[in-house]
């Protein structure tokens, strides 16, 4: 059960067994004022600045959206992507809920990109999957349909086994269809985490596919935040979901990540556990050393 993702010269492998992928959330207006109106206006450093840094923090893949009120979207999708793999290595998950910005972005995109994403609605997979297919993608299945998002987990997994079923039926196979079965905040459903969980297992095992979701969400509404993402997130690890998208310049969240990949046996002689609390007691020791003013 492996997805894989490319760019032109870099190949991500998404599965059970491997380092939890990190895929970068920060090229995404969506509320930030600053970023939407420097997109708006055809400024792209903030782009610019946010995918190096989010690479250089460890980030595997760059989500990119360009969703902003008023704007030309395909167009701005286009330039944005074509930016960020000039600069970068990592592949790029192409996020709209717009078909001909999604088109857009494939045709500029050089490599095997994600598709974030399509629903379980019919006018949705009809648009988008025959899109994936013709350009060789790997998808998000977002577990919701015309009904909405359902209370119930074993409704989200038949949503999610629709996806799958209609990915097969367009040629696409399982293992490019990545699940995310919505992470609803727990601060309005007690539950949500528990549904989560369960509509991972489901999904590994009844489907074998990925899963994925914005791991932020479960948190929404609440007082620090960060303490529950960061606790969340190896949750989820241990239910079996292989990547998020997530903010891998928050470092309690990426502290998490590589801790969970080591317990869960997924960090080869915990190389990168090692490698990630190495520097950082290099850079303690270098500021004692520093001498007093």
């Amino acid at each position: 059960m492996q997805t894989i993702i490319s760019s032109k010269t870099k190949t991500v492998v998404i599965g059970p067994g491997r380092p939890f992928t990190i895929i970068g959330e920060r090229i995404n207006p969506t509320g930030r004022k600053l970023l939407a109106a420097e997109m708006a206006a055809g400024n792209y450093e903030r782009v610019q600045s946010d995918a190096l840094a989010q690479v250089a923090a460890g980030a595997h893949i760059l989500d990119v959206n360009a969703g902003i009120p008023m704007v030309d979207e395909p167009a701005v999708l286009e330039e944005t992507i074509r930016l960020v793999q000039s600069i970068t290595d990592v592949p790029i998950c192409i996020d709209s809920s717009i078909v001909e910005a999604l088109k857009r972005g494939l045709e500029a995109y050089e490599g095997k990109a994600l598709v974030n994403s399509v629903t379980g609605e019919e006018e949705r997979l009809e648009a988008v999957l025959p899109l994936v297919k013709k350009h060789n993608a790997a998808v998000i299945g977002i577990s919701n349909d015309e009904s909405g998002i359902a209370d119930d987990p074993a409704e989200r997994f038949a949503v999610a086994k629709k996806i799958v079923e209609r990915a097969l039926d367009h040629g696409i196979p399982k293992e490019d269809v990545i699940i995310d079965p919505l992470v609803m905040p727990i601060g309005a459903k007690q539950d949500a985490g528990r549904a989560v969980f369960k509509i991972i297992q489901r999904v590994t095992e009844e489907l074998g596919c990925n899963t994925v979701c914005g791991a932020s969400n479960v948190s929404f509404g609440l007082p620090n935040r960060k303490g529950i993402n960061m606790t969340f997130v190896p949750m989820l690890i241990a239910a079996g979901m292989t990547a998020a998208i997530t903010n891998p310049l928050e470092p309690e969240i990426k502290q998490a990540i590589l801790a969970a990949d080591a317990l869960m046996g997924n960090d080869e002689n915990c190389t990168a556990w090692i490698q990630a609390n190495r520097k950082g007691v290099r850079k303690r020791e270098r500021r004692r050393r520093q001498p007093s003013a």
